[in-house]
């Protein structure tokens, strides 16, 4: 399944839109984690925890996005958007939402 930003596929035509697929992830963190990236905030470097929470929310909003898609028998999704969401104090969402079509 291609999962592509852009409009279009350079060198494919489209030849038929199926509709709008989304996928979402709703991740958890941790309070340990959470205090642990705290702490690298005031002396700096990267909070890896954070990241691969991310990282995982990421794949599993697109994985889902593509399961829709071939469903309904796309061979690609174009104009994927991810977007990031805080909910509450310590989960965090990723969408992603595209067009599904099918490829000449």
């Amino acid at each position: 399944m291609l999962i592509v930003t852009t409009d279009g596929i350079e060198g494919r035509r489209i030849v038929e839109y199926l509709g709008i697929v989304s996928g979402d992830a709703i991740v958890g963190a941790n309070v340990f984690r959470d205090a642990f990236a705290r702490v690298r905030d005031v002396v700096g470097g990267r909070a890896g925890g954070y990241e691969k929470a991310l990282r995982g929310a990421k794949q599993h909003a697109l994985e889902d996005l593509a399961e829709e898609a071939r469903a309904l028998g796309a061979d690609a999704v174009v104009a994927v958007d991810l977007d990031y969401e805080v909910i509450g104090d310590s989960m965090l969402m990723v969408s992603a939402n595209g067009t599904a079509v099918k490829l000449g």
